[in-house]
Parts: C-alpha cells; sequence; structure tokens
C-alpha cells in the first residue's frame, strides 16, 4: 500500500474531530479523509444492527478512498462493530476504548465518573473495563443526554446546554467524582459547560482522543507506513448528509485548527 496514502477517520457526526484535532497536531504530515455520517446521527440510542450497518457502510467508503488505516471515532460504534471490522477487514483499525484505567489509576477520591452514550455504556468493552477496575475505584456513569445534538447543532455554549451538563454531571460530582471520563467524542467540545458546572472543584476531565492518535502514530510506524518525508498533507471531508452539513464539519475543523496550512478539498 502507499505509505501517502490517507488516514481514515469515521464518526457518527461532528464529534471524531476532537480525535481529528489530535491526529493532526501529532502526524501533521499524513493525509487525513474524514467521514461524519451526519444523516444518522445520534448512534446512542440506535439497535447494535443499525449501528454494525452504518459503520460497515462507513468503512467501504473510507476504503474506497484509499484509507491506510482507519480510526473509529465513535464511542458508539467501537462498541458495537470494532471486533466484526478487525475479522473482516485486512487494515488496522484503531477504536475508542473507555479511559476507565487512566481514570481508575488517577483518583484521588476513590471514585471516577464516565460520561456516555447509552449504547456505550451497554457494550461489552466498557463493562469488561469497568469490571477489571472495579476493585481500583468506585465507577459512575450517566448517560449524556442531549450532548451530541448540543454539539451537532452548535449551542454548546448556549444555557440551556450548561444545564443539560448539569443533569448528568452534579450527580457524580456529588458522590466525590474528581476524574470524569469523556466516552464519546462528541463531549470534549461540551468543555466550556463541564468546566462551569465542576467549577473550583478539583476534578480532571479524561479525553481519550491523545491516546487514540497515539496508537494509530505507533501502528503506522510498526507497519513502516508513516508518510514519506515531506508529503504534502490533505484534509477532505465527507459525509451521508447534505453539503451543507459536509460544509459545516469543515468549517468546525477549521475552528479548531486555525493554523493549519494544509490544503482543505
Amino acid at each position: 500500500m502507499n505509505r501517502n496514502a490517507p488516514i481514515g477517520i469515521f464518526d457518527s457526526g461532528m464529534g471524531g474531530l476532537s480525535v481529528w484535532r489530535e491526529l493532526r497536531a501529532q502526524l501533521p504530515h499524513e493525509s487525513v479523509v474524514y467521514l461524519a455520517d451526519g444523516k444518522n446521527c445520534p448512534y446512542g440510542d440506535r439497535s447494535p444492527e443499525e449501528i454494525a450497518a452504518l459503520t460497515r457502510e462507513a468503512v467501504e467508503v473510507l476504503l474506497a478512498h484509499g484509507a491506510k488505516l482507519i480510526i473509529v471515532a465513535c464511542n458508539t460504534a467501537t462498541a458495537m462493530a470494532i471486533d466484526f471490522l478487525r475479522e473482516h477487514y485486512d487494515i488496522p483499525f484503531v477504536g475508542m476504548e473507555p479511559a476507565v484505567k487512566p481514570a481508575a489509576l488517577a483518583t484521588k477520591s476513590g471514585t471516577i465518573g464516565i460520561l456516555a452514550t447509552r449504547a456505550a455504556l451497554a457494550g461489552g468493552l466498557f463493562k469488561a473495563t469497568s469490571h477489571k477496575y472495579a476493585s481500583v475505584a468506585r465507577i459512575l456513569s450517566a448517560v449524556g443526554e442531549g450532548f451530541v445534538e448540543a454539539v451537532e447543532e452548535g449551542r454548546e455554549g448556549e444555557p440551556a446546554t450548561v444545564e443539560l451538563v448539569r443533569a448528568a454531571l452534579e450527580p457524580m460530582l456529588r458522590e466525590g467524582a474528581d476524574q470524569i471520563v469523556l466516552g464519546c467524542t462528541h463531549y470534549p467540545f461540551l468543555e466550556a459547560p463541564l468546566r462551569e458546572v465542576i467549577g473550583e472543584r478539583e476534578v480532571t476531565l479524561v479525553n481519550p482522543a491523545p491516546a487514540v492518535a497515539r496508537r494509530a502514530k505507533w501502528l503506522l510506524e510498526e507497519a513502516d507506513m508513516l508518510a514519506e518525508e515531506g508529503h504534502k498533507a490533505e484534509c477532505r471531508f465527507l459525509t451521508f448528509a447534505d453539503e451543507d452539513y459536509r460544509h459545516r464539519v469543515e468549517q468546525k475543523a477549521l475552528e479548531i485548527a486555525p493554523k493549519l496550512e494544509d490544503k482543505i478539498d
């Protein structure tokens, strides 16, 4: 495979841009094709069968664009489909791991909180990881009701969004959680309302995106598939929705990476 082939990233919508941002920071010379479903977002309340089918469709599109490695930048899709993808496609996949381990090892209060979608919390990966570290820390969880929609609709800064965040987060804070795992790639874009609810309390927000980017880098290094020195990186944005949505995804990417000088198609 061509070393300069792009890395593929897939998410239900714009949330995976939190992973895209970290990937661009760590591997600025790699081309990237980002596919935001948009049409079927959010995934959190969909059936496992629906999520698996949508994920396979996205993978086929990214492979058609020559992806050499694919990041499933959606916790829900990872939970429901990553095993199938690794079994049926001859290409490396990086999924979103529940960041329970680093939170459990870092807590000082002995209590951690997990914010995620309903489907991700019901997934076997989260259950297995939580069981493994249950003896290390007390693990609380909550569904981020309305979180994905707030990010997709650009309502991160509205008072109503702060109240959505408060409803999910405050009970865990009252129980003493000092590590809050962001178990959906949309949630890092709600850092401002999360911080507003946390206030002066000493609480760490755990974002798995940097670790996912590091994993992708390691896999490419191991396979000797990093882009050639001097390669001019390109970023392309695709969607299952309409052109207006694709444009909004592209604009959000530019907003979170304002110094990006590479070409965006």
